[in-house]
């Protein structure tokens, strides 16, 4: 049980570090598994494991950007309205809420219809690896692209509903290709309509909330709830540490971001991709 439970520590471990970095946290916790495998567990609650997990994940969001995106208000001047049960919302906080919702139904009708499929077809080493390559190059081409930009959109507010479902459609592109990096498609999507590196991430974050909520959830019931004692404990801890680790990567990450690009992480995705292909050509 001990050593399920440490197997468990390095998958929170795993999904703390990249569900933010844009190198794919789904992809990790496949290639992991090939090398660390749960022995006391079904395979149905490995699948569900993998997407649950991220529940932790983001907790570590909500917590650290309550004050962003709790839309109820005390002040009358940022309410929608002065009288009635809308002075209690803020404004602001609600369009970047309708926006966050538009920008997940593309993942999301198309996820709920087809997501076995997706697990049946892309689930595996090749297109893990192949996705990490091209969204690697993605990123080195866009930043290239963008260096000389003067003008980028460094608010939440300068958001448009146009650029809030063109993000939902690079995060569609997350949902049916693992490896592709749902953080990653995001930001390159936001990217190249002309958000700053910051705003980008940060709506990345928001749009996780209610993806990554619906996903786990969507598992959960798929999975049922006939859990056993250590599969509580396997996939609690896993959360756990997943949203500790969650916290510190995303303060290092926007830290980060402020003076550098996201070359880098292009660079450790084709890298990465490489050697997954490599590995499994002389596994076979």
């Amino acid at each position: 049980m001990l050593i399920e439970i440490i197997k468990s520590i390095i998958f929170g471990i795993v999904e703390g570090i990249t569900e933010w970095l844009p190198i794919s946290s789904t992809g990790h916790l496949i290639l992991v598994e090939q090398f660390i495998k749960f022995k006391e567990v079904s395979p149905e609650f490995w699948s569900m494991f993998q997407v649950v997990i991220q529940f932790g994940a983001i907790l570590a969001v909500v917590l650290l950007y309550w004050n962003k995106i709790w839309p109820i208000t005390k002040t009358k001047k940022k309410a929608i309205k002065k009288k009635g049960i809308l002075s209690y919302f803020n404004k602001d906080i609600m369009i970047l809420w309708t926006k966050i919702l538009v920008a997940c139904i593309p993942a999301a009708v198309i996820g709920i219809l087809f997501d076995e499929l997706f697990e049946e077809l892309f689930y595996n080493p090749f297109c893990i690896a192949i996705a990490l390559i091209v969204f690697g190059i993605a990123f080195i081409i866009i930043e290239n692209r963008n260096k000389n930009n003067e003008r980028e959109k460094e608010k939440n507010s300068e958001i448009t509903y146009k650029d809030a479902i063109l993000i939902g459609i690079f995060q569609l592109l997350a949902a049916i290709f693992p490896g592709t990096s749902r953080s990653g498609a995001t930001i390159i999507g936001g990217l190249l309509i002309g958000l700053s590196r910051p705003n980008a991430a940060e709506f990345t974050f928001y749009l996780a909330i209610p993806t990554m909520l619906g996903a786990s959830l969507l598992k959960l019931v798929k999975f049922g709830f006939g859990f056993t004692g250590i599969e509580i404990i396997i996939l609690l801890v896993g959360m756990i540490v997943s949203f500790l680790v969650s916290v510190a990567v995303i303060k290092f990450l926007m830290n980060y971001i402020k003076k550098h690009d996201f070359k880098a992480f292009g660079y450790y995705r084709i890298i990465l991709g490489v050697i997954v292909l490599m590995y499994f050509f002389i596994a076979q």
